[in-house]
């Protein structure tokens, strides 16, 4: 089956795109994510009480499927390559944008990890909602003394806020790569990550990509 779906995957990498498979967890990722974000801070400014509850309910409810969308991302990346495209082949600008791929994989796996233990170390026993709906079960905190529970608590959200500082910093990094590769390289790389549109379709023709030229300095 893998060796089908890798046959599958190289009818898209050899144009230079993703699968779709791959774009669907790009996209679908990044909106939970944001999502997150911003409802983090919305929940963080709401008054104690069942209001403020019930904005944790929903941002652990939202956590925790990113977790999973996490660890399906990154079987699949290891089943399946991405395409070499014109990005790839920058240098040190490549480096870095392998260091962000790992920070942003890093992040997707301790937010929800973080979360989660911050909610099973102060919670009444019982379980969580997965997307509100299924039942998750709570990590085993509740028979720890209450002065390691608090520890752990505070541990977890220091974690937490530190992954999402460190995402507040490469977001706008990588969205202003992506945009400066597209309009000022004229790379790939974006157009490789959006739905395709048939050349039929695609008033600029599939002929039209040529990668920006690198200037040489005059002597």
């Amino acid at each position: 089956m893998i060796r089908e779906l890798r046959a599958w995957a190289r009818t898209h990498s050899e144009r230079s795109r993703y699968t779709p498979v791959g774009i669907a967890f790009h996209w679908v990722m990044a909106a939970l994510v944001l999502f997150q974000i911003a409802w983090g801070f919305y929940a963080s400014w709401v008054p104690a009480g069942g209001d403020k509850l019930h904005a944790f309910e929903v941002h652990s409810g939202i956590g925790l499927p990113i977790l999973l969308l996490a660890i399906a991302r990154f079987g699949w990346r290891l089943m399946i390559p991405g395409p070499v495209n014109d990005a790839d082949r920058q240098g040190w600008q490549t480096q870095i944008a392998y260091v962000m791929h790992y920070l942003f994989y890093i992040a997707f796996f301790g937010l929800p990890l973080s979360g989660w233990a911050m909610w099973s170390s102060i919670a009444e026993p019982g379980p969580l909602y997965l997307a509100g709906v299924l039942p998750w079960p709570q990590l085993p905190f509740d028979q720890l003394p209450l002065t390691m529970r608090w520890q752990i608590m505070d541990m977890a959200e220091d974690v937490h806020l530190g992954f999402v500082v460190m995402l507040l910093a490469i977001i706008p990094l990588h969205v202003a790569a992506a945009l400066k590769h597209h309009f000022w390289d004229r790379h790939d790389v974006l157009r490789g990550m959006l739905p395709e549109i048939p050349d039929a379709e695609d008033p600029r023709g599939a002929s039209s990509h040529r990668p920006r030229e690198p200037r040489i300095p005059q002597a």
